[in-house]
């Protein structure tokens, strides 16, 4: 039987608090997180698809666990701002997974939504890096395009943060699904803090298996979407981003959405 285990560890390592494993689990931690606390989650076998929510002020998301044990930072200070006030303060935090249902694993969905991602390897999928990003600050950080929150009539700290280029024509998103899936359809969400902002006219995706994908973008604050025949991949990257004839040079996403199914064992998706 698969298991899922969850700990709450310090920066040494020492564990604070931990739960008994099983297919769903809860972990209520009473204390106050401190920096460099991490939870850690442990799977009986690599290549699972659990449901997490690793802080309950959060939205759960469906994530694809390549590794026995991965781990989620707590963030502080200038990585903290991405994030609402609300979330990881106090001294009683719900930790909560379980093991994806068939029926969501089978479901279309967006595949690109991870909020819980995080810079580096973490070993958990979607995942989403960058060549660039503005001054290096987490309000613009590549993990902010697939987060789940769509406010874009401004930019800066929650719920504002965004995937900023820092005014290279060269930037590039990777989304990394950690897995082949089938993806039918794109979405992109720009920033829209007008005049503030810019905003782009094209961009063009390169998927995994080599083909290439041209998206005609306008000003719009809402998300565009382009169709396209299911393409097998394991990932993606955005790029050649054309920008708009303007005053201002801060064009920047907000949002990048992939829809589709998981590849199930004969290759087809159901639902």
């Amino acid at each position: 039987m698969e298991t899922i285990k969850l700990k709450v560890l310090n920066q040494t390592g020492h564990t604070l608090m931990t739960c008994d494993a099983g297919q769903e689990v809860s972990l209520v931690y009473t204390g106050a997180y401190q920096p460099g606390d991490r939870i850690a989650m442990e799977i009986s076998r690599p290549g699972q698809f659990c449901v997490v929510q690793f802080e309950d002020t959060m939205m759960p998301a469906l994530i694809y666990v390549a590794q026995r044990e991965i781990n989620f930072y707590i963030p502080f200070g200038e990585q903290a701002i991405t994030y609402s006030p609300k979330s990881f303060q106090g001294s009683r935090h719900l930790i909560r997974a379980r093991l994806a249902t068939p029926e969501e694993l089978a479901a279309r969905r967006n595949l690109a939504f991870n909020c819980y991602d995080q810079h580096g390897d973490t070993g958990y999928y979607p995942h989403a890096s960058a060549n660039v990003e503005t001054r290096g600050e987490a309000v613009f950080a590549a993990r902010n395009a697939i987060d789940g929150i769509f406010a874009n009539s401004s930019h800066g700290e929650y719920p504002y943060q965004s995937w900023g280029i820092n005014r290279d024509p060269n930037a590039a998103l990777t989304l990394d699904f950690g897995r082949e899936v089938l993806v039918d359809e794109l979405r992109i969400t720009e920033r829209a803090d007008f005049p503030h902002d810019n905003y782009w006219t094209r961009a063009t995706v390169t998927f995994s298996d080599g083909s290439k994908l041209d998206i005609p973008l306008v000003q719009s604050r809402k998300p565009q979407s382009i169709t396209f025949p299911p393409r097998r991949v394991r990932s993606l990257v955005l790029s050649q981003l054309i920008q708009a004839e303007g005053p201002s040079p801060f064009p920047a996403l907000t949002q990048i959405e992939a829809w589709g199914h998981e590849c199930l064992q004969d290759g087809e998706a159901e639902g």
